[in-house]
């Protein structure tokens, strides 16, 4: 997991958790990219989901966390981009299945809906957790072609 880099992003609604989670990364000498926003100025959320999937789409990074107010605005913003399987979560449970399930590669969640503590365990489970391919392959290759 130390080699991986993490884009995470946010928009005014969910700053105060990337920011949590951004102390978290860095305390597990976990590499990121921060896209953005940097402060609780209102902004607008799909320019910060773009900026987050550009560094998914070139290769720069791996994975990405984008925080808003629910969380739903980001993911639907981030899966308007090809080869983005994004998944507002807001529970270990479904954090760790959409890995394993859907390989997901971005999870979001709501700075106003999830607490620091849940949401530094689904952003653990979410980077440390394997896609197991096999009988769900045929599926993301479904979700894949409709890029």
């Amino acid at each position: 997991m130390s080699k991986m880099i993490v884009a995470i992003g946010s928009d005014h609604g969910g700053f105060e958790l990337k920011e949590q989670i951004k102390a978290y990364l860095i305390e597990r000498e976990i590499r990121f990219v921060d896209v953005g926003t940097y402060s609780t100025t209102s902004v607008d959320y799909p320019d910060y989901a773009h900026k987050l999937c550009e560094k998914i789409q070139s290769g720069e990074c791996e994975r990405g966390i984008l925080c808003c107010g629910t969380g739903i605005g980001m993911s639907i913003a981030a899966n308007k981009h090809k080869g983005i399987r994004a998944a507002c979560c807001s529970d270990t449970y479904s954090a760790r299945l959409t890995r394993m399930h859907n390989d997901a590669n971005v999870l979001c969640m709501g700075g106003r809906v999830v607490g620091t503590g849940p949401a530094l365990d689904m952003v653990e489970l979410f980077l440390t957790t394997g896609y197991e391919g096999g009988r769900h392959a045929r599926r993301v290759d479904m979700l894949n072609a409709l890029d």
